[in-house]
């Protein structure tokens, strides 16, 4: 997919966004055992971190996912490509894990979403799921059906699950940085939309214009602080209990 919002590091000048995304799939690894459920798998590189760690591992995605023949026999992985919810022919108490990594806000229905994913968990199993918190988002995201409050993702998650921590994503002063030269350049072209079309159009007349404007705009990041975007690592984030100046949430939720 050409949108910016399939991550991978074909293009270096998302380095960023990669990194943010990769250390949800190290927390989870820390955990993950049994059968695993992941819902918006991508273009499967978090697989390849969990599924060694697992007996069973279920990718799915709304589009094609390539993975290696080889690789998915010796892990015992499937593929199923669908659009969720619901999460069609997977049995309830199925999994020990469901891993979902930025995809509840590209959910149109998130509470059939959150209930699905519950469906299928066994007793005790756990849900993890990471999301941006709107709070630090700098601009209206067309790709996104909605962003979320730490309440209001917790209490989401609470209508369905015994037991929800919120934990949220920080950085370094490295990520810091980034984040405010971001925020500057951001602020630069967002200064021309004076009547806030942003948030008044519907989102997708937006979708295409603003992958263009992402895209032109992490090139132009790259550019200027070339040795600064090459080495951001996972190692410049860290997990701590959610706040208002995290740049993502970690939920795990227990059934």
């Amino acid at each position: 997919m050409a949108t910016a919002e399939r991550t991978t590091l074909k293009e270096s000048s998302d380095n960023f966004v990669y990194q943010r995304h990769l250390i949800a799939y190290q927390k989870a690894e820390e955990e993950v055992s049994g059968n695993v459920l992941e819902v918006g798998c991508g273009d499967g590189y978090g697989l390849k971190i969990l599924a060694p760690c697992c007996d069973s591992y279920v990718g799915l995605d709304k589009f094609p996912t390539d993975i290696d023949a080889d690789f998915a026999k010796a892990n015992n992985i499937t593929f199923h490509q669908m659009e969720i919810p619901p999460l069609e022919g997977l049995a309830d108490n199925s999994f020990d894990f469901v891993v979902s990594f930025q995809v509840i806000e590209h959910i149109e229905d998130d509470e059939a979403y959150v209930r699905e994913i519950h469906r299928v968990l066994k007793p005790g199993g756990k849900m993890m799921v990471t999301t941006p918190n709107i709070l630090m988002s700098l601009t209206r995201n067309p790709w996104h059906v909605r962003e979320y409050l730490t309440k209001e993702l917790h209490d989401l998650c609470a209508k369905y699950f015994s037991s929800v921590q919120m934990e949220g994503l920080f950085g370094n002063q490295k990520i810091s940085t980034y984040y405010e030269k971001n925020k500057e350049s951001v602020q630069k072209i967002t200064r021309f939309d004076v009547f806030d079309l942003q948030h008044k159009l519907p989102r997708q007349l937006l979708q295409i214009p603003y992958d263009i404007l992402n895209r032109m705009n992490r090139k132009k990041l790259m550019e200027e602080n070339t040795s600064l975007v090459n080495q951001i690592v996972t190692e410049d984030f860290f997990y701590a209990p959610a706040e208002d100046n995290c740049y993502d949430y970690f939920v795990t939720a227990t059934k």
